[in-house]
């Protein structure tokens, strides 16, 4: 039942669709009778293809489109089964099987469509090749004329330049031709005026040419106020004229009765030109210093442009510069007062260099007010100002130096206490840094073309020629006071008495007198104030080295003097200790009293020997101090003005050595004298302390006795004692080399003092502890030659410990002490009894 509801419902749709296709096909058959008509101007503009396609299709399958949208909206119920299966392209063909008509009816009208419209393109493209091959034909024909009409613009076009460039020759030449007319114009109005005023010269010429000294029948252009401008510049110019005309003919030869005429008469006009400007330049002069009084600006303004004519000027401005009041008498004692202060009072750099601020500052002010006016009334203010400061550093400067600085004399200088040569020198300088700012200043201001800074340097150059001279005498000033000044500290210590009390005394004095860094320091302080002044005096770098050099030398020979004769003051203390032993040096036979007595007096030696030997390595401390500023103080501040110059660095590192050997001379003889000193007291010590029982004690049974003897330990905390100044005040090789030679002299002294003694067993071990506490003390001195000469001491020590028969093997150990040890063995107890004599000549048979 389904499926023939189903059959019945398509063949319902077919009924329709075919009814659908005749009326289409009736709609076809109207628009092919419709052809569509096609024009050219359908072409033009925006033309699009697809809507001339649309034109020729659209009216004709317009049913179609009609179905389309119709089977599109009923899609859903047509091309689904009930079931809700697609209809399948068989079930369709099955369909069509039935239907005898054509699918797309429309074909033979789209075609004659298609063909009707393709015939009129055809037509259409006829047409637009004709009109192209018209237009190409008109285009040339345009072309050709063109051509033709630019060929002739381009042949009357250089027509008009050549004219033109034959009317702008003609116009050029027309214009010089104009200009040679112009000129020869204005030279003949040029001479025409010429010759008009040398007229007017000559009339005037004739009239001062009257008679000698008339000036009253003058024109009345001379005697008019109101034209003295005019009037100064043609008594000028008629001056100038005569004075030349006489010049060249009191030259010449000529005996012409004539000229000499002209010439007595051009010496009248000279004379009475002259007066009349003499006249004319007080007359103006007079007007020009009322009107300054009364500050009247435009009235000095126009005297100064007339004066102008008068010798450019020169007498005006030296006119108004004379008169101003800063060149007063009372201004300049009022500019000393201000800066020495009041009468009676010592003079002070800080003072005067206050003193100096004040017054430049009052004459740079003076000079900028002065500046505004001169501006607005001389024509050339610049020569005005120049004229204005030369003034003020030839004049008012000067006579201020005048009560500064006054040059003290080398043959007699004045006295420390009133001020010394250092006193003028601070002053110099003083002065010469304010002006320099004062130059700046001026300069600033405006002084016209005056050499400022010259005129400063010729000011200074009295001093600046002989300053050096200066300033090496007062370097030698000042150490002499300094050395006045530290001798007399030292003389203030009580003088003591007696013999032990001079020793005392001494060692007083001399650490008194000690050397001290602070001294050297004030040593360079003076100096470095010294090289700074040379930098001030000078700036060309060959004179400044020459000027530092000089300096540099004052303080090395200062310092080396000082240093060396600090060291032989402090050398003077250990004489004095070695003078003392020296003479209490007692003989084997005295009484107990007597003995007792020098051992005192040697205890003072002792005492005495200490106290140098501290004092002398502090003075090698002090002296090394020294000699480090120095270096620094060269390094520093001398070096770099000195290596501009060649050779100039060199030299002084020559002369710093050569100035230093003198100290380091007195410093080795001293540090020979300090190990003198160590060792006699060594030996005292030794030769005290040291009983024959320490290296021989009798065999009472008890066991043997290894501590270190009091004689050692004696020598050792002496030496502990004494050498703490040496490490501190010695450095360097100098350390080095002076605890080398003192740890041989004491293994010298060691080896002789044992050779004193006899030793048994229990003496040679306690010898070898001896000589064990000695060597580890010299090991602090860090010198390995001196630790193996100790190290091999202790190894010869055991020629008292081995028994006899034992010692070849020592020997054949250590074959470098068979010498010593030689002498060494005949200090043994048994050396008799034992016959090691015999022995030993038999072991080595060139021993004696």
């Amino acid at each position: 039942m389904k499926l023939r509801l189903q059959q019945f419902f398509l063949l319902s749709r077919m009924k329709e669709k075919d009814g659908m296709r005749i009326d289409r096909m009736s709609k076809s058959s109207s628009a092919v009778s419709r052809p569509l008509v096609l024009d050219i101007d359908d072409f033009k503009g925006d033309f699009s293809f697809d809507a001339l396609f649309g034109n020729l299709v659209n009216e004709l399958l317009s049913g179609y489109l009609e179905e389309e949208h119709d089977a599109s909206d009923g899609h859903g119920a047509n091309d689904f089964m009930a079931n809700g299966h697609l209809r399948t392209t068989s079930d369709n063909q099955n369909v069509a099987q039935g239907l005898s008509s054509p699918l797309f009816p429309e074909v033979d009208a789209l075609l004659s469509s298609f063909k009707n419209s393709c015939m009129q393109l055809i037509d259409l493209k006829k047409q637009v090749d004709d009109k192209l091959s018209n237009l190409k034909k008109e285009v040339s024909a345009q072309d050709s004329k063109h051509r033709k009409t630019l060929s002739e613009l381009e042949k009357g076009v250089d027509g008009l330049f050549d004219s033109f460039a034959r009317l702008d020759s003609r116009i050029s030449s027309v214009g010089q031709t104009a200009a040679k007319i112009g000129d020869h114009l204005q030279s003949a109005d040029a001479q025409r005026e010429t010759a008009s005023q040398t007229i007017d010269l000559i009339k005037y010429l004739m009239e001062f040419n009257s008679s000698p000294g008339d000036l009253m029948e003058l024109s009345p252009l001379f005697s008019d106020d109101s034209r003295v401008a005019e009037a100064a510049s043609i008594a000028q110019k008629l001056r100038s004229f005569a004075e030349e005309d006489i010049g060249r003919r009191g030259i010449g030869s000529s005996t012409v009765v004539g000229s000499a005429t002209a010439s007595r008469g051009l010496e009248v006009a000279v004379a009475n030109l002259q007066e009349y400007c003499n006249e004319l330049e007080n007359r103006l002069l007079s007007r020009f210093d009322a009107a300054s009084q009364k500050h009247e600006l435009s009235t000095m303004a126009e005297c100064a442009k007339i004066l102008s004519k008068f010798n450019r000027g020169t007498s005006a401005m030296q006119h108004y510069v004379g008169l101003r009041p800063m060149f007063d008498l009372e201004v300049m004692n009022e500019d000393a007062k201000i800066v020495l202060g009041e009468p009676g009072s010592p003079l002070s750099p800080s003072n005067v260099s206050r003193g100096l601020s004040s017054v430049y500052k009052e004459i740079i002010d003076t000079v900028r007010k002065e500046a505004a006016a001169i501006t607005a009334v001389f024509p050339s203010p610049s020569d005005v100002m120049s004229i204005l400061v030369q003034r003020v550093l030839v004049d008012r400067v000067p006579k201020l130096f005048d009560k500064i600085l006054v040059k003290p004399s080398l043959a007699n200088p004045p006295r420390m206490e009133d001020g010394g040569l250092i006193l003028y020198l601070r002053l110099l300088a003083v002065a010469y840094e304010k002006t320099l700012d004062l130059a700046r200043d001026l300069r600033g201001v405006g002084c016209g073309d005056l050499d400022v800074e010259g005129l400063i340097e010729s000011l200074f150059l009295p001093h600046k020629d002989i300053y050096i001279e200066y300033e090496q005498a007062s370097l030698k000033q000042l150490y002499k006071s300094k050395m006045a000044e530290l001798q007399a500290e030292g003389f203030q210590t009580s003088e003591p008495t007696g013999s032990i009390g001079r020793s005392k005394g001494a060692s007083v004095s001399s650490s008194q007198q000690q050397i001290s860094v602070t001294v050297v320091t004030e040593f360079v302080r003076w100096n470095e104030e010294a090289i700074s002044r040379s930098t001030l005096f000078s700036s060309q770098p060959a004179a400044l080295a020459a000027y530092v050099r000089a300096v540099f030398t004052c303080l090395l020979d200062q310092v080396s003097s000082y240093i060396t004769e600090g060291l032989e003051r402090a050398r003077d203390s250990l004489t004095e200790a070695a003078a003392m032993r020296e003479r209490f040096v007692l003989g084997t036979s005295v009484s107990r009293r007597v003995a007792a007595a020098a051992a005192s007096v040697a205890e003072a030696a002792a005492a005495a020997g200490e106290s140098g030997f501290r004092s002398f390595m502090v003075a090698v401390q002090r002296c090394g101090s020294s000699v480090a500023i120095i270096q620094q103080y060269f390094a520093n501040s001398v070096s770099r003005l000195l290596l501009p110059v060649e050779g100039a660095h060199a030299s002084a590192c020559e002369e710093m050595s050569t100035a230093m050997s003198s100290a380091e001379s007195a410093a080795y003889k001293g540090l020979q004298q300090c190990i003198e000193t160590v060792m006699a007291e060594v030996e005292r010590l030794l030769s005290a302390e040291q009983k024959v029982t320490d290296y021989r004690p009798p065999d009472d049974g008890n066991p043997p006795d290894h501590r270190p003897t009091s004689a050692c330990t004696r020598v050792v905390a002496y030496l502990t004692r004494v050498l703490e100044s040496a490490f501190t005040a010695l450095e360097g090789l100098n350390k080095q080399a002076f605890l080398t030679e003192l740890g041989n002299r004491l293994h010298k002294g060691l080896v002789n003092h044992c050779q004193k003694f006899t030793f048994n067993t229990n003496g040679g071990l306690r010898l070898k502890r001896d000589i064990t506490e000695y060597g580890e003390f010299v090991r602090s001195f860090n010198a390995p030659p001196v630790d193996e000469k100790f190290e091999l001491l202790g190894i010869m020590t055991n020629v008292f410990v081995l028994a006899p028969e034992s010692l070849l093997t020592l020997f054949d150990g250590t074959p470098s002490i068979r010498k010593d040890a030689q002498k060494f063995i005949q200090l043994r107890e048994d050396y008799k009894s034992a016959k090691l004599a015999d022995k030993l000549r038999s072991l080595w048979p060139s021993s004696t």
